[in-house]
């Protein structure tokens, strides 16, 4: 069996191939009467929308989100809200050779080992594109959290790391890469460039906080929040890593170096002298910021040609034509922050459900 839906009580399932007529969404359970336009969904998609720099593919799709049912005099109902987005700018050409032999590090033949069949055209289902769904879909979910604030940016881009000391938020619209850091951002131009000119790739580390999340979100087993984040970040497509907060670091500290302590806060609530755990202590929130990392891989599709085997397993050669990222981990920021807010939307309502 396949699974195309994500979460619990706020549930939403994609549908859609990559050179298809289009892609979209279905979002089940949204609490009635929330505000919503296509208007209120569209800035989000706009973030991730290729061909926007040099620095991302140059497939042209303007993105456009359509509400096809759930909404009604500008709220939401209580019912399922289907949403749609068409692909206008597919070149299905580019990948007649991947009908015939397998693209290293792509899908392409795992999912010919599990039905037999799939589509090649730009991956079908397994491609990135897929991704503009779940941008949709987290738009809704971050209205039923108004209370909280998402903010994702990249932290790395092939190894080269953003200086903590030089973190602005407000430079993260102001350059191609999502990027806090300035001086990275200027040194990322380089590097990406030089990859794209190689036909080459690079991967990429993407950081999200969520702040304004309360205490008391989440299960102490099968549904914590860092393990629901976990998983929405691993489904992501190219991602092959996630922390919570220090993450692998934590293995490398002593135990009073890794506490979070605490002391009296003026409101009852405790004040946390650190945040080693990314805001989530035993699956429940803490009411600290969330923290998560996530690593993307480097692109697979690049012009270096590689080794390979045909459908009918011989050995050959392969580069993948077509427009690519040279480092999907930039377009992978707002997709990170949909699923950042469809988990932690979902959370707060199973909260509400069992604890009023």
């Amino acid at each position: 069996m396949s699974y195309n839906s994500f979460g619990r009580v706020l549930r939403f399932t994609t549908w859609g191939e990559s050179h298809g007529p289009a892609i979209g969404a279905v979002v089940d359970g949204c609490p009635p009467g929330l505000a919503i336009s296509e208007a209120s969904i569209q800035p989000f998609l706009d973030a991730r929308r290729p061909g926007q720099s040099r620095f991302t593919t140059q497939r042209q799709e303007p993105d456009q989100v359509r509400i096809l049912s759930g909404v009604f005099e500008g709220k939401t109902t209580g019912t399922p809200i289907a949403l749609m987005i068409e692909n206008v700018d597919q070149r299905s050409k580019d990948y007649s050779e991947v009908a015939l032999a397998y693209r290293p590090g792509h899908a392409d033949y795992a999912y010919d080992a599990k039905y037999g069949f799939r589509d090649y055209r730009g991956g079908g289902r397994s491609s990135a594109r897929e991704t503009a769904s779940r941008v949709a879909a987290g738009a809704v979910a971050r209205l039923v959290i108004p209370q909280v604030q998402i903010i994702g940016y990249v932290s790395e881009i092939g190894g080269d790391a953003i200086d903590p000391a030089n973190f602005d938020a407000t430079e993260i619209g102001r350059n191609a890469f999502f990027c806090p850091d300035a001086a990275a951002a200027a040194r990322w131009e380089q590097k990406v460039d030089a990859a794209r000119k190689a036909g080459s790739s690079l991967g990429a580390v993407v950081e999200c906080i969520a702040s304004g999340v309360p205490a008391g979100w989440g299960a102490p087993l099968y549904a914590k929040l860092d393990s629901e984040l976990a998983s929405a970040m691993m489904s992501i497509n190219a991602v092959k890593g996630v922390e919570i907060g220090d993450g692998f670091a934590a293995a490398r500290l002593s135990g009073e170096e890794n506490a979070d302590p605490m002391r009296p806060g003026e409101d009852g609530h405790p004040v946390f002298l650190a945040n080693h755990a990314g805001g989530i202590a035993g699956g429940i929130s803490t009411g600290q910021p969330v923290l998560v990392r996530v690593a993307f891989k480097p692109t697979s599709s690049i012009l270096t040609p590689q080794e390979t085997i045909t459908r009918e397993g011989e050995a050959t050669e392969m580069f993948t034509k077509g427009r690519h990222d040279p480092c999907v981990g930039i377009r992978g920021v707002p997709v990170v922050e949909a699923m950042m807010a469809f988990v932690l939307a979902d959370q707060f309502l199973l909260n509400r459900a069992q604890c009023g």
